[in-house]
């Protein structure tokens, strides 16, 4: 991750700038193409602010017509695309080059149909993910991925990066909850893949798509799964003396076949924290805390609670707290959908993302702590417990270079630790610019070829989100 390399801009692209900015103005409304700088900067980055590089363009379309003139224009002038979606990727997926026309998703954000009887609903792909949940509430239905950013992210990236979130644990992560899309192809060319059906014949391609990180078209409509809402759901907080002994906790629950709705974990500082900002009623005086919500019955819920309950005094749990209203409900859940932003005022950090198996927590807790301790940086560690994805936050000074080479550092560090326990380099925060690099850690040159071979299959010339999740080095043609 350390001193992230970007290619070159091409020369030839830029001094086409006006001629490019000429095209798309016939394309597009005017206020869906932006090409002043001050107003480009706000496109120069996501939520991986460390790196910066101001676009030729941005475009907005608004409809899938829109979408796929512009992908053709850009295609027939040789430009490269950015796919974006808000720019909450952690990951630095959505950065783009000086060279390349960010294409926004933004102003596409209609909901375009809800199927009740079927369970599905189809929407362009700028819509958020909350908005989703809230265009089917009424009807007590909900849309299950729950990423933290989750009121400002979108589909299309959620696509992107097959994002999770707490409740992935028994609903599973957006491959689990999509349908079909709607994509644009680099040329311009709309293809339909899946649809309002549970399964397709042929190949998988839907399950190519989700977690492509925005290299192999750009989605522009899907269809989504929504689920009936449950009768009842029950967060409790769990407190214990240390980490080691909440991530001894995760794996004797889940090893023991229990699968509540959400298992999540934070850290002494990341409580700090989390409390201090949303006065959520987390217990101060704990090292670690769980939130491990069940739903179903109220019964159900009794039932699953007490085997939870004597799992967790096998492990020391000092405080079980549970919620008795919807109002404490809501605060638990504010305290840690908002632990990112919260962590961002105290100090920069960077955020990981690897995923280990659950049995190896209490491990990987350990010797994760002490690799940030050696660099003599500080992290708060609050992730998706139950299913292991783990999302240290590194905090670092940013205007200190020294500083962030040691955070980075101890990003590397940590990544390379999950891969070891079992893992992978990343459960829903994707690739992009910041694992790029680390991917030979994970694949031998063989996987990784025939990875670029497929991803070029799509896009012969590499034209959509360059720079990412490939080593820049190495790359195959299809």
């Amino acid at each position: 991750m350390s001193g992230i390399q970007f290619p070159k801009p091409d020369p030839s692209i830029i001094a086409r700038r006006e001629t490019i900015i000429a095209g798309l103005a016939a394309l597009v409304a005017p206020d869906s193409l932006i090409t002043a700088e001050d107003e480009r900067r706000a496109f120069e980055t996501d939520a991986l602010t460390a790196y910066r590089r101001i676009p030729l363009a941005v475009v907005l379309p608004r409809t899938t017509e829109e979408l796929s003139a512009v992908l053709a224009f850009l295609h027939k002038e040789g430009v490269n695309v950015v796919a974006r979606g808000a720019g909450t990727s952690l990951a630095g997926g959505a950065i783009p080059q000086e060279d390349a026309v960010v294409v926004g998703v933004a102003k596409m954000a209609r909901v375009l149909d809800i199927d009740y009887a079927n369970r599905t609903i189809r929407v362009q792909s700028g819509v958020t993910n909350l908005s989703i949940s809230g265009a089917v509430a009424a009807e007590r239905f909900f849309y299950a991925p729950d990423p933290s950013s989750q009121l400002a992210c979108t589909i299309a990236g959620n696509i992107g990066m097959n994002s999770g979130g707490a409740h992935c644990l028994k609903y599973g992560v957006t491959t689990n909850n999509v349908l079909g899309v709607k994509m644009v192809l680099v040329d311009g060319t709309v293809v339909e893949i899946g649809g309002p059906y549970l399964d397709s014949a042929g190949l998988d391609l839907l399950g190519l798509v989700v977690g492509s990180e925005g290299q192999l078209g750009i989605v522009a409509e899907a269809t989504l799964r929504i689920l009936p809402m449950p009768e009842d759901a029950r967060p409790v907080l769990f407190g214990f003396p240390t980490s080691e002994a909440a991530g001894g906790c995760v794996a004797a629950i889940i090893g023991a076949g229990i699968v509540p709705v959400a298992i999540e974990f934070m850290d002494k500082l990341a409580i700090e924290i989390c409390e201090d900002f949303a006065h959520a009623g987390y217990p101060l005086d704990v090292g670690a805390l769980l939130i491990i919500e069940s739903e179903g019955s109220p019964a159900e819920i009794d039932a699953e609670l007490a085997r939870i309950v004597a799992i967790a005094k096998d492990y020391s749990v000092t405080t079980i707290k549970e919620s008795k209203s919807a109002i404490e409900t809501a605060a638990i859940w504010k305290g840690r959908k908002s632990a990112f932003g919260a962590t961002g005022r105290v100090a920069d950090y960077i955020c990981m993302d690897g995923v280990i198996p659950t049995g190896k927590l209490p491990q990987v807790l350990h010797r994760l702590n002490e690799i940030v301790a050696e660099l003599g940086l500080r992290v708060a560690n609050v992730f998706h417990a139950g299913d292991g994805n783990l999302h240290p936050l590194v905090l670092y000074n940013i205007n200190d270079p020294a500083e962030q080479a040691k955070a980075e550092k101890a990003g590397e560090e940590i990544l390379k630790l999950c891969v070891e326990a079992g893992g992978c380099l990343t459960g829903e925060h994707g690739v992009g610019i910041e694992k790029r690099d680390l991917m030979p850690f994970q694949f031998n040159p063989v996987d990784l070829q025939q990875q670029m071979r497929v991803r070029a299959a799509f896009d012969p010339g590499w034209r959509l989100n360059p720079a990412k999740v490939f080593p820049l080095e190495g790359r195959v043609a299809a």
